[in-house]
């Protein structure tokens, strides 16, 4: 069974800094690249940053560009999601998502394969 289980989020103040993890299991972890995507109440669903079996090989929305970094560890098969100069419009549910490495820019991936159930990240004014 394929499971991402997201971690690390929670309350921070404007300003601040959170890192998530997503911890994969179930899969080759080599051959997939991971994104991040967040969900605001009445907003829809926002691509943040997606990663590549090649770790330099990554992607950022203009929204969080220079503030948040993607990284991965190939023996933990784990994912993060760096976090900072967070902004109250940053709060939503914040998921990973899995979906095998196609050869081009994970930003142009339709990540219908795998899903975690989301980490709550809140921060306040």
């Amino acid at each position: 069974e394929v499971q991402l289980v997201e971690s690390g989020g929670g309350l921070v103040q404007a300003g601040g800094s959170l890192r998530l993890s997503c911890a994969v299991s179930g899969l080759n972890f080599d051959d997939y690249a991971i994104g991040w995507f967040r969900q605001a109440p009445g907003k829809v669903q926002e691509g943040l940053s997606c990663i590549r079996r090649r770790p330099d090989s990554s992607y950022y929305a203009d929204s969080v560009k220079g503030r948040f970094t993607i990284s991965r560890d190939n023996a933990k098969n784990t994912v993060y999601l760096q976090m900072n100069s967070l902004k109250p419009e940053d709060t939503a549910v914040y998921y990973c998502t899995a979906d095998i490495d196609r050869g081009y820019s994970c930003s142009d991936y339709g990540w219908s394969e795998y899903w975690g159930q989301g980490t709550q990240v809140t921060v306040s004014s």
